[in-house]
């Protein structure tokens, strides 16, 4: 067993981390990178967080900072730590992870569901210029799908889970407690 996959024991994580409550957003985003900045060079980084969601994109971009460090620097290892509850944009960050570095704390809950839209399209003006507003609305609909099913795709990767079954229960909140989400493979640990 190598060790970016040895099963971490709890004492392990009695060490500084990169701390993150609330929404996911630019706010998070700036103190996520200033305590990634000073994270340590080598060794076990652990990424803890506790979140209700927010913004995906913003949950992309923290997570495209992970993907990146680990590729650039195998010498640290670094682990997603979810508290009390790891709610939509905060599943997508999780899903960055590889599923040995995914540990949740007892009794947190997991939510998975798909990304919302609230968006009004006002149809008014000559009809080449309704269809381009139509069809741009649709695009970005589309496209929204295949990002958020990439996530998905990246979350349950190695799991149990099929991608028939988050697309079957993402539309109604998917929740599931840490225990649940160990035994379906989602997490190496729950701590």
């Amino acid at each position: 067993m190598t060790e970016t996959s040895r099963t971490l024991a709890a004492a392990e994580f009695d060490t500084r981390r990169v701390l993150l409550a609330g929404p996911v957003n630019y706010d998070m985003y700036v103190q996520f990178r200033n305590q990634l900045a000073e994270a340590p060079p080598q060794g076990l980084v652990v990424i803890e967080l506790s979140t209700l969601g927010g913004d995906p994109e913003v949950a992309r971009m923290m997570g495209e900072d992970i993907r990146f460090h680990t590729e650039v620097g195998p010498q640290r290892r670094f682990v997603f730590l979810g508290k009390a509850a790891i709610y939509s944009a905060g599943a997508t960050f999780m899903s960055f992870f590889a599923t040995p570095n995914r540990y949740l704390t007892r009794g947190t809950r997991l939510m998975i569901h798909e990304r919302k839209m609230n968006k009004t399209l006002e149809v008014n003006g000559p009809l080449t210029t309704c269809i381009a507003s139509v069809t741009a609305l649709l695009h970005e609909i589309e496209h929204s799908i295949t990002i958020q099913n990439e996530g998905f795709e990246n979350l349950i990767r190695g799991s149990r889970v099929t991608m028939a079954e988050v697309l079957e229960r993402a539309p109604s909140n998917w929740y599931l407690e840490a225990q649940e989400a160990k035994g379906l493979g989602l997490i190496a640990g729950v701590i």
